[in-house]
């Protein structure tokens, strides 16, 4: 496989805020490593949008099948109900894939050994959490408990349809207003928009950890903020994380944006091994 000057082309799939974003990192900060070579919406008027922010109108593609054949690595930024298909089709293409919608991938095991089988790589950002590597750690000894409480401003969750139809009015909160209190499988499922680092607080502890998360509409809250706590016989572990929201998107925060431009670095050395 050809490559410009030892550049790995990359595709994104989903051209909204975070695929914007990503799009104008890889031009700035990873330019080096990268060569954005195509973008694919299946709204073809966000991605000839971004076309035209970035000055490359010849990037955007018709279909998903175009991309892949245009890309060597795939950074997936859709988070609807096609992102495993999405990713399923970049996998069988045999194209690595950075992952944005972590929640989507939970109990898909057949994605990660479908990249095993064609020996490419499935990449899982961090996110908005620190200490996925103690995490990882402690699953060698066992833990007893691990919970994630999540809180975010109001604007955080506007639209959210599992709200509306529990009948939560959060216009006029003035307190704390407890939104979910359950597992992860069931967080990602109501609050996929939010709720991205239960799926890899949930992924780094595997699949026969009961993982209890709670998630809190906060009024007074100006910052995005995560906390996880696990005790087991290593000890007690406890991390807080208090973002800023990403300015492109307020149900996101700009440590998952940082943290996707960091494993995307990752990929390019782990790729380029590879190939």
């Amino acid at each position: 496989m050809k490559r410009s000057s030892g550049k790995l082309k990359l595709g994104i799939v989903g051209c909204g805020a975070i695929g914007s974003r990503m799009a104008l990192s890889t031009r700035k900060e990873l330019r080096s490593q990268f060569m954005l070579s195509a973008l694919y919406d299946i709204d073809a008027a966000k991605s000839r949008k971004l076309s035209e922010r970035l000055k490359s109108p010849r990037i955007v593609k018709k279909s998903l099948a175009s991309l892949l054949s245009s890309s060597d690595i795939i950074v997936e930024c859709v988070n609807t109900s096609g992102t495993v298909d999405i990713v399923r089709q970049a996998l069988m293409a045999r194209k690595s894939v950075l992952a944005m919608s972590v929640g989507r991938l939970l109990n898909q095991k057949s994605l990660f050994s479908l990249a095993e089988r064609n020996k490419v790589s499935l990449f899982i950002p961090s996110g908005a959490i620190a200490g996925l590597d103690a995490v990882k750690a402690v699953t060698l000894a066992g833990f007893s408990t691990i919970t994630l409480t999540t809180r975010k401003p109001l604007a955080g969750f506007e639209g959210n349809p599992y709200i509306k139809e529990k009948g939560i009015n959060l216009k006029n909160a003035k307190k704390d207003v407890v939104l979910f209190d359950g597992h992860a499988r069931e967080a990602v499922k109501y609050f996929p928009q939010n709720i991205n680092v239960a799926a890899a607080l949930q992924l780094a502890a595997g699949p026969r950890c009961v993982l209890r998360v709670k998630i809190v509409a906060a009024p007074k809250l100006a910052r995005n903020t995560h906390e996880i706590v696990l005790e087991g016989p290593f000890g007690r572990i406890v991390t807080r994380t208090e973002n800023e929201v990403c300015p492109d998107n307020p149900k996101t925060s700009y440590l998952a944006v940082l943290s996707a431009i960091q494993t995307l670095k990752q990929c390019y050395y782990q790729v380029k091994i590879g190939t």
